[in-house]
């Protein structure tokens, strides 16, 4: 293939490989001159252009293939155009010679064809280069066009078409040549001719007046009969042709009508003129008056779905400005097809014309209109249902029945109203709430409008008028209620009319099954109310004979309506429901027989009604109720089922009997039996291969109205009567099959053949069919089910029954024929059965020459590998698929080739990697054929793309390789796609773009991205909804990996686009039913990317696709695109956001934000987005067709949450001001989300105050969103303020609308939220501020207060609950806030005020809060607050009970819920429980728990309907008078309460809970036990602090943030600190009261006499699990597990500073623990504590830089000196333990500070004050032990000699706390070991002067402690330590000059010698003078310094005030232990 890239034809390489690669060979050279003609440079190709073109016309005469003729016209046709035109003509006339050649052979065809080919690409890319000759090339290809058969025929016409693009109006001599030849073809009996005609005469009507003005007649009658018989191209093609005609009829194009002087044609006749088509079809006006009389013969179904796409075109063309122009006249007309007599011959065709029309409406006014338009339009809508039902009433008030004619009307009218009401109810469902103001305005009326259609004399309208209510209702929840509460009372007021009882309960039916779309519900009381009117209903059928029928009907379908509100419901009406289901049918057998001999046949009419209503609603509750089925119920539903069996066995006589009207209702009762018996054994499946599609209307079954829709429906359609039993007895037959006995399989089966044979012609068919299905079904349901299919004869029945209908001429037969083989082969499952199959099948083929059979089998083949699986069937696999690919080279028979191919897909999908050694043959099998079949035998090509893509998924991962084999494979399949990518038919082009994306995800980098990518864009706006559902699909799975290089691509799009020459027009490519496909040259016509890019126009496909699957698609794509993008490219996303947002200001009367100056710009911008849009009108060209909806508005609101998402995760600059501003400034690309922060504001701002509620709610999450990240972002240019501040109003106004009365629950609970956010954020800095949205949770908490909701009226009773928690989460949200600010204000110390000149550039001060004032605004709501906070509380614990508790339940309910709606609260409170816990601790710290609750209170602050309930939880019966409680007894519940709720969640906090929740219990818990109330609870009751341990220990298991680790700790300090202030004062009063007795109070504590912990039950072991588990998570080698195991890695990580802050903590604790111990008790924890408190002072000590102690060493050595200086320690029980424990830890600290190579440096310092700690405060353990003693010098010496000043310093004074300890006998060695090596280090200090502070700093300390050791000394040894001491100190006296010249330190230390000598003189006044004597050098040394120091006072004191003298060393030490 490499070999083919060149610019000349390699013709060697051409000539070396085999015939069957060469087409393949030139096809790649095409396609690569295709891509490099363009980008060459032109003397290039000029150079060689000879060559080229002798090579490419020699192409022509070799009979190419359609696709590559179609390239090689194109290259030739590019050679031309931009090399030199000399030999164009020449080359012209060789084609028009061949095209005239008179050779009619098909050896020849394909080269005649190339030729025609050729001369439309010269005169598409030429035009009017070629002008002069054109006439005699239209000629010339008018004339073959005659004798052409249909392939020539269509090539011919598509290349006219490409002439007259080409030449535009300069062709105008020719038209009318050209419109004679070309429209008798139209009806052509090949599809391909009708489309190419079709398109061939569009591109005619541009410049061909004729066609719109005086043939305009003949043009539409053409079309109509091209309609008849017509196939889906055609349909598309044609339907295309005529709306654009007739648009252009209308509204002529300024140019043509500029030359010439037209008469348009009016609205009313283009209108007449279509009606003609909908209504009359083909036959039209033309036939003679005998055709017309008979009448009857009903419209071809082809035209009729042919016209009303038409329809769509029509208005497309014309625009969507045109449509709200002119839609009252457009409505009106297609309302008149419906009513028209003609439309509605039979009730099938009556539908399908309704079917019909609604297309037409939601296809235009669904996507062409904006919302306003939308809002216009469904007020016409409304009044035009409102002028028909006057009509109607009219006809019905006239009692004068003769009138005929209004009986017929009446009957017109129904459909009138189920098209406008369905449409109506359409239009306001996508509306959603944006609909309200169609509510609102009284004018429009349109809830009385519908609602008065409830009486309509017609079935079908009065379920049309329920379903729009439906529809109103869940787009506005909030009108359900009040819409149930009317249907309900006009029920009751209308209950003697016959039309009322039917429509109103289909209204509340409707309603009822819309409730589980609305999140709020409805009123649980409701359900009562449907039940009593439902029981009325039923008891007063038989009262009154005119109403029994509707009554009996209305009645259960209102029971089978309340089912679908789900068990929460029912469960309370279920018994009543079980009796009425019983008392339908008869009890026993004898009375069914009874019943049989009884009765007329009206009785039994309604008798069976009631039946089947009663199955109905049976069904409905299986199917909505199934956790209510207890073996109880069912056992009891059993019954009524039994006897409607054993009745259905005797409908027939009764039938006989009373007359066959009866059949309906029988077969109603057949239908629901058959559904209710499916459901229970469950697993429906609908195979209907061609069931009566289209004809599905709500009266066929009006239970519909209440179901679930199925999804991608708009409107229920059940299928009439007859043909849903058919689907639902063979859906039940398919259940029932696998638990029937052989016996009865097999009767069954020989019974289906009997009745094949029997039935005869068109009743055979559909026979078979039906058996089919069933047996299919049966089949599907034993693979599913495991089971068998029986023995020898029941397998050879349904063999016999299959194998016969494999050679059916009925396809559909044939197929379900292969599917039952296949599905058999699967469920019999033996080798040797389908051995036997396939034999059967190869031998059949390779004799049989039919069609038929050679259809069928090669399909039994493919399904027969596609069910048993490629193992099974392997060893038949290359048998099949030589058979297979044998048959698909039949180039005679399309239909043979289609079925093999297909088969062949079916194999190598289910062969998967067996079928690798067959890739290559059927790999080029496929390839040829693509460059030979005829592109008009689409199924073909559509079978061999689905091979292609088989094939691809087979080869797999392998593609990625570089073998030789994997590059040809991998070359050809890149061939394939390319040319099915080019193909004209949909399908095959989805195709196409399925196969790339496989090849993508295999092998990403052979695939082109910079050709797909452009492509798929253009398919985006293709009509096809499979092209766009492909395209989306595709671009979803490269956005995810390569979104930049999609997005650049798509831009490269728009680039190019501006550079094509735009020839034609530019029809609007969005139109939803029909548009014909761009061919390849006008390919990028459609797609208009402007400068948003591909994000968007895939967000204004959001506005106009409804498909799922579709949008969620697009929704990914945009996902994906936004997380790799968005923050690189901030500013235009966020401009994306804006843009569509900014839609929703257009809509709502919110107050703009800013001033006019941004209004500008948005205009603009909107301007701008809508190029993409274009539509034939030319006014409307700059506008969009629609601005941005609802959904795609809170779609943008939830991307910018993204964006702010993203933004925290990539760099701190996008919140940081400073940051921000400095990166910008140096690079201004560089962009960051604080600099948008007033665009995010904005659009937060419009969403939140939007008509939409979804919108608002993403709209207040966005906010809130922002609120929480940039609260604590200063401004640089203010310090001590934020940037929020500027925003204070905006959010004041954003919250201001949620708070007003008629505001959702949902939406309420949100914007508290939002609220206390924003109070709690501290941005707030003004009071007034800060009032207005704190007034909002104010009125709020008065709702809650007085008992009501906004909603408790409207919406299910837990909205309120909802909403009355978020109130009270938000106080305490924002009571928590307040409180930290408050503690932290008293921990502060107190701001001095500051002096008046500072005050005035100081901003800090002007207008920050004062701190408390946050708390005083919550002070005053705190009484209340609290009650109801512990009230929730008490709520919530109850809810989480576990289910076997419910019993404890009140029965009333509890504060805010009620017992109905239980599960649905128990959600809220789980969202709201944790803060509400918090603020209660932290209020009942605050008041000591001193507050009692007083009942009277209570009870005021509570309404009535909550007085029970609270009495009931305040454990009180209602009648007795209230019993008051001790202050200490309500305390004790409390704490109760919250431990147990904390508990209860601590034990197993679900995964997905926010952290937040487990901070705020874990800071409750904190607070709480900070109260002395709380500690002494959780003290008496070990207990329980041991079981608050031991799950606390388990969530640390599970959760791993720091932050919570460290609150644990906090709460363990908490518990360990309460358990020992209790057991202090234990023992304190032991030590009062006893000290006669010989109790000791010191044996109290954990471990008693024996020293035994009891796990479990023992606090200071839990505490132990706990912290050893902290301790091993944060420094694993402390546990001798986890360092021995394998996987352990030995080195040491740093410990990070949230670790190390929870190592100390955790130390902290565990040296707190032997306190809670009796001396027994400590003798068993000390071990473990002191060995893991050294461990981590030998894992932490490590040396720093500064010298900082880290916070594990500080606690540890903390720790140490607790536990030595334990007072309850020693006993003489324990005394010898206790001494040995000492020991062996200062032992093994002494060890661990032995310096080691591996090991980083340690910090001796921290060692050193440890062994200190030792010696200073155990000396009696350790005197006398000769080791550690010589251990703990050498320690001190290595110290002292360190060549660190800080470890001397800290070295020397640890020697001073040692050499002054009170125990001599632990002193005295050390003296003697260490003061000499001191007094050397000192002396030394003369010869090197300390050069800075910390040498200085270690010599001052050693001096102190020599002068300690003096003052030690006895008096007889003074004179010998002085001797040492003062000649030391006069050494470091310096003389005059030194003293000049010396550097800092070295004068200190003068000084400091200085004054020490005068200090000790006077001391020791004796020893001093002996020791000046004996040495005099020392005397005038020192009397020389004393004389210089005071002359330099003095002349000081001259100058200035004396200066402190720097004696005390300038660093002071950090930590003192002592």
């Amino acid at each position: 293939m490499e070999l083919a890239h060149s610019l000349l034809l390699n013709e060697e390489a051409l000539a070396q490989i085999t015939e069957a690669k060469r087409p393949v060979f030139i096809f790649e050279w095409l396609r690569f001159l295709d891509k490099v003609l363009v980008a060459a440079n032109k003397t290039d190709v000029k150079e060689k252009q000879k060559k080229l073109v002798e090579q490419l016309t020699g192409l022509i005469s070799s009979s190419p293939g359609p696709p590559t003729r179609k390239l090689l016209a194109k290259n030739l046709a590019a050679l031309y155009s931009i090399g030199d035109t000399f030999t164009v003509f020449q080359t012209l006339d060789k084609c028009n010679d061949i095209i005239k050649s008179k050779d009619d052979t098909a050896a020849y065809l394909p080269t005649k064809l190339a030729a025609v080919a050729c001369v439309g690409a010269f005169y598409e890319k030429m035009g009017r280069m070629l002008g002069s000759s054109f006439p005699e090339t239209v000629n010339n290809l008018l004339k073959s066009l005659k004798s052409a058969e249909s392939q020539g025929r269509s090539e011919i016409l598509m290349s006219l078409q490409k002439v007259l693009n080409g030449l535009g109006g300069a062709a105008a001599s020719c038209h009318r040549d050209i419109y004679k030849n070309a429209r008798s073809l139209l009806t052509d009996r090949s599809m391909a001719v009708r489309c190419a005609v079709a398109k061939c005469l569009l591109e005619l009507q541009n410049e061909a007046v004729f066609m719109w003005t005086a043939e305009l007649e003949n043009v539409a009658t053409l079309c109509f009969k091209a309609l008849e018989n017509s196939n889906y191209g055609v349909r598309v093609a044609v339907s295309k042709l005529l709306g654009t005609v007739m648009a252009t009829a209308l509204i002529p194009k300024q140019a043509t009508v500029m030359r010439q002087n037209v008469k348009r044609a009016t609205l009313e006749e283009v209108l007449e003129l279509m009606a003609t088509g909908f209504l009359r079809g083909g036959s039209g006006f033309l036939k003679s008056g005998g055709e017309m009389l008979k009448v009857g013969v009903s419209v071809n179904r082809e035209v009729r779905v042919g016209v009303t796409q038409a329809y769509v075109v029509f208005v497309t063309t014309l625009g969507g400005q045109w449509l709200e122009r002119n839609f009252a006249t457009f409505l009106s007309h297609v309302l008149d097809l419906v009513s028209h007599p003609r439309a509605t011959q039979t009730h099938v065709d009556a539908v399908y014309s309704r079917r019909c029309v609604s297309f037409i409406l939601r296809a235009t006014v669904g996507s062409l209109l904006g919302e306003k338009a939308q809002i216009a339009a469904a007020k016409d809508i409304c009044q035009a249902i409102g002028k028909q039902m006057k009509a109607v009433e009219a006809v019905v008030n006239d009692a004068n029945s003769e009138n005929k004619s209004g009986a017929a009307d009446v009957a017109a009218s129904q459909h009138v109203m189920v098209c406008a009401l369905q449409e109506l109810g359409s239009l306001v469902q996508s509306l959603n709430a944006t609909a309200s103001p169609l509510i609102q305005e009284p004018s429009i009326g349109l809830l009385e409008t519908v609602t008065s259609v409830l009486l309509h004399p017609s079935m079908a309208a009065r379920l049309a008028a329920a379903w729009c209510l439906r529809c109103v209702a869940v787009a506005l929840p909030f009108q359900l209620t009040p819409f149930l509460d009317r249907c309900a009372e006009r029920l009751n007021n209308l209950k003697t009319s016959p039309e009322a009882v039917s429509g109103y309960s289909f209204a509340m039916a409707a309603l009822l099954g819309g409730v589980h779309q609305c999140p709020l519900g409805i009123p649980h009381a409701k359900g009562k109310m449907v039940v009593s009117i439902a029981e009325d209903l039923l008891r007063t059928a038989a009262q009154n004979s005119r109403l029994s029928l509707q009554r009996t009907q209305a009645g259960w379908l209102l029971l089978g309506a309340l089912m679908t509100l789900g068990p929460s419901v029912v469960r309370y009406h279920l018994p009543k429901m079980l009796l009425l289901w019983r008392n339908v049918f008869p009890r026993s057998l004898k009375e069914l027989e009874a019943e049989k001999a009884r009765g007329d046949s009206f009785t039994w009419q309604v008798t069976l009604e009631g039946r089947a209503g009663a199955l109905c609603a049976m069904r409905s509750f299986v199917a909505h109720c199934p956790e209510l089925l207890t073996e109880d119920v069912i056992r009891k539903l059993m019954t009524p089922i039994e006897c409607a069996m054993t009745m259905m066995s005797h409908i027939p006589s009764v039938i006989k009997a009373h007359g066959a009207h009866l059949k309906a209702s029988a077969a109603m009762v057949r239908l629901r039996l058959y559904d209710i018996l499916a459901l229970y054994s469950c697993g429906i499946l609908q195979l209907q291969p061609n069931s009566a599609s289209g004809s599905g209307a709500l009266e066929h079954d009006p239970s519909s109205i209440y179901l679930r829709i199925p999804a991608g429906e708009a409107v229920p359609g059940p299928l009439p009567l007859g043909v849903s039993v058919i689907d639902a007895s063979v859906a039940l037959f398919g259940v029932v099959f696998p638990h029937v006995s052989y016996k009865h399989r097999l009767q069954m089966l020989d019974h289906f053949a009997e009745c094949v044979k029997q039935a005869k012609g068109v009743r055979q068919q559909a026979v078979q069919l039906n058996i089919f299905t069933a047996v299919l079904s049966a089949l599907k349901g034993l693979a599913e089910n495991k089971s068998t299919l029986g023995p020898e004869e029941v397998r050879k029945s349904a063999l016999t029954l299959v194998m016969g209908a494999l050679d059916n001429p009925n396809p559909i037969l044939r197929c379900a024929a292969g599917e039952a083989l296949g599905r058999m082969a699967q469920v019999v499952g033996e080798a040797s059965f389908i051995a036997r199959m396939a034999q059967y099948s190869f031998d059949k083929l390779k004799s049989a020459r039919d069609v038929v059979s050679r259809t069928g089998h090669s399909l039994a083949l493919g399904c027969l590998h596609r069910y048993v699986g490629g193992i099974g069937s392997g060893q038949h696999l290359k048998t099949s698929v030589s058979i297979l690919l044998a048959l698909a080279q039949d180039g005679t028979s399309p239909e043979v080739q289609t079925w093999s191919l297909h088969s062949l897909a079916l194999i190598v999908d289910s062969s998967g990697p067996m079928y690798r050694g067959y890739v290559e043959p059927t790999l080029s099998l496929v390839l040829t054929l693509l460059l030979t079949v005829p592109p008009s035998h689409t199924e073909v090509h559509q079978c061999l793309g689905r091979c292609l893509g088989a094939i691809i998924t087979t080869v797999g991962p392998e593609l990625q390789g570089n073998g030789a084999t994997i590059s040809t494979i991998r070359s050809s399949c890149l061939v394939g796609c390319a040319i099915t990518q080019d193909h004209s038919d949909s399908l095959v082009q989805a195709a196409a773009i399925s196969c790339l994306q496989q090849l993508h995800m295999f092998a990403p980098r052979h695939v082109n991205l910079s050709s797909l990518v452009p492509s798929l864009c253009v398919h985006l706006c293709s009509s096809h909804l499979l092209l766009r559902r492909a395209a989306v699909a595709c671009l979803r799975q490269l956005a995810q990996r390569e979104a930049a290089e999609v997005c650049e691509y798509a831009m490269s799009l728009a680039r190019n686009a501006g550079d094509k020459e735009n020839s034609g027009i530019n029809t609007n490519p969005f139109a939803p039913g029909a548009g014909a496909r761009r061919d390849a040259h006008s390919r990028h016509q459609g797609v208009n990317i402007t400068e948003t890019g591909l994000e968007g126009v895939l967000f204004g496909m959001l506005d106009r696709e409804t498909d799922r699957k579709l949008c969620s698609d697009i929704h990914d794509t945009l996902g994906h695109m936004l997380s790799s993008l968005a923050v690189e490219n901030l500013s235009h996303w966020l401009m994306l956001c804006k843009d569509v947002l900014a839609a929703s200001s257009d809509m709502s009367t919110a107050a703009p934000l800013g001033g006019g100056k941004d209004e500008e710009l948005e205009k603009k911008d909107e301007m701008d987005d809508d190029t993409m849009f274009t539509t034939l009108g030319e006014e409307d060209k700059s506008k969009p067709s629609v601005a941005p909806r609802w959904a795609t508005r809170v779609f943008a609101a939830d991307c910018l949450c993204r964006v702010i998402m993203l933004c925290e995760n990539a760099n701190k600059a996008h919140f940081d001001l400073a940051l921000a501003r400095s990166a910008r400034l140096k690079n201004p690309k560089n962009d960051f989300l604080v600099l948008h922060l007033s665009d995010l504001i904005r659009m937060a701002f419009m969403a939140a105050t939007d008509h939409s509620n979804q919108l608002r709610m993403a709209g207040l999450q966005a906010l809130e969103d922002i609120i929480k990240k940039f609260a604590s972002v200063p401004e640089p240019e203010f310090p001590g303020h934020v940037i929020l501040e500027q925003y204070q109003a905006n959010v004041g106004a954003a919250l201001r609308p949620a708070f007003s009365q008629d505001t959702p629950s949902d939406i309420i609970a949100k914007a508290c939220q939002v609220c206390s956010a924003w109070i709690g954020s501290g941005v707030v800095s003004d009071l007034n501020d800060l009032r207005r949205v704190h007034n909002l949770l104010v009125s709020s908490l008065d709702k809650v207060q007085a008992g009501k909701g906004s909603s408790s009226q409207l919406y299910r009773e837990s909205a309120t609950t909802m909403e009355k928690l978020a109130v009270l989460k938000a106080w305490a949200e924002v009571y928590v806030v307040a409180m930290k600010i408050k503690k932290e204000a008293e921990t502060k110390p107190k701001r001095v005020s500051k002096s008046t000149e500072e005050d005035e550039d100081d901003f800090g001060t002007v207008d920050e809060l004062p701190p408390d004032s946050l708390i005083t605004l919550v002070q005053p709501e705190l009484p209340a607050l609290s009650r109801l906070w512990l009230a929730a509380l008490k709520d919530y614990a109850l809810l989480t009970l576990p289910a076997e508790f419910a019993t404890q339940l009140p029965p009333d309910g509890g504060a805010f819920y009620t017992p109905e709606t239980i599960d649905t609260a128990r959600l809220h409170y789980r969202n709201s429980w944790a803060p509400i816990l918090h603020a209660v601790a932290l209020w009942l710290n605050s008041t000591g728990f001193n507050a009692s609750e007083s009942t009277e209170e209570t009870a005021a602050a509570i309404p009535n309907a909550q007085k029970r309930a609270m009495s009931i939880t305040l454990n009180q019966t209602p009648g007795t008078p209230p019993t008051t409680k001790s202050l200490l007894e309500i305390n004790k519940d409390r704490m109760h309460l919250i431990l147990g709720v904390s508990i209860q969640f601590l034990c197993s906090p679900r995964p997905e809970e926010p952290v937040e929740h487990v901070t705020s219990c874990l800071q409750a818990l904190h607070t709480l036990l900070d109260s002395p109330c709380a500690r002494i609870h959780i003290a008496e009751d070990q207990l329980l602090g041991v079981e608050l341990l031991s799950v606390l220990h388990r969530l640390l298991l599970t959760w791993d943030p720091p932050s919570v680790q460290l609150l644990v700790t906090g709460v363990v300090q908490q518990i360990v600190r309460a358990a020992q202030d209790y057991l202090q004062e234990k023992r304190n009063t032991l030590n009062e009261d006893d000290i006669q007795e010989k109790e000791n109070p010191l044996a109290l504590g954990e471990g008693g006499e024996s020293g035994g912990l009891v796990p479990g039950k023992s606090l200071v072991f839990a505490a132990m699990e706990l912290l050893m588990f902290i301790l091993v998570r944060h420094m694993p080698h402390l546990s001798s597990k986890v360092s021995d195991s394998p996987s352990h890695v030995a080195a040491k990580a740093h410990l990070s500073e949230d670790s190390a802050r929870l190592v100390a903590a955790t130390v902290t604790i565990l040296s707190d623990l032997p306190s809670l111990c009796s001396p027994a008790g400590c003798m068993t924890i000390l071990p473990t504590i002191l060995f893991l408190i050294t461990r981590v002072l030998k894992e932490t000590a490590v040396k720093s830089a500064d010298n900082q102690v880290p916070p594990p060493v500080s606690a540890a050595l903390q720790g140490i000196k607790t536990i030595v200086t334990l007072p309850t320690v020693k006993t003489d029980e324990t005394q010898k333990q206790w001494t040995g424990l000492i020991r062996s830890t200062l032992a093994s600290i002494l060890e661990y500070s032995q310096p080691e190579a591996s090991k980083p440096i340690l910090d001796e310092v921290s060692i050193l004050t440890a062994i200190a700690l030792f010696l200073w405060s155990a000396s009696t353990e350790i005197i006398g032990v000769q080791s550690l003693q010589n251990g703990c010098m050498n320690r001190f010496k290595s110290a002292l000699n360190s060549c660190d000043p800080w470890v001397q310093a800290k070295c020397y004074q640890l020697l001073l706390s040692v050499f002054q300890h009170t125990n001599r006998a632990l002193s005295t060695p050390y003296i003697h070991s260490l003061a000499p090596i001191m007094v050397e280090k000192l002396k030394a200090v003369e010869r090197s002067r300390p050069n800075n502070n910390l040498e200085l700093l270690a010599v001052q300390e050693g001096i102190k402690v020599l002068e300690t050791l003096v003052a030690l000394g006895e008096e007889q040894n003074r004179v010998q330590l002085l001797a040492l001491l003062v000649p030391t100190l006069i050494s470091y006296l310096l003389n005059e000059n030194a003293f000049a010249s010396a550097s800092t330190a070295s004068k200190d230390l003068h000084e400091f010698a200085l004054q020490n000598l005068m200090h000790i003189g006077p001391l020791y006044p004796h020893a001093f003078k002996t020791v000046m004597g004996a040495a005099p050098e020392l005397k005038t040394r020192l009397e020389t310094a004393v004389r210089a120091s005071q002359a330099s006072k003095a002349k000081a004191a001259a100058r200035q005030p004396p200066p402190t003298v720097h004696s005390t060393p300038t660093i002071k030490l950090k930590t003192s232990f002592f």
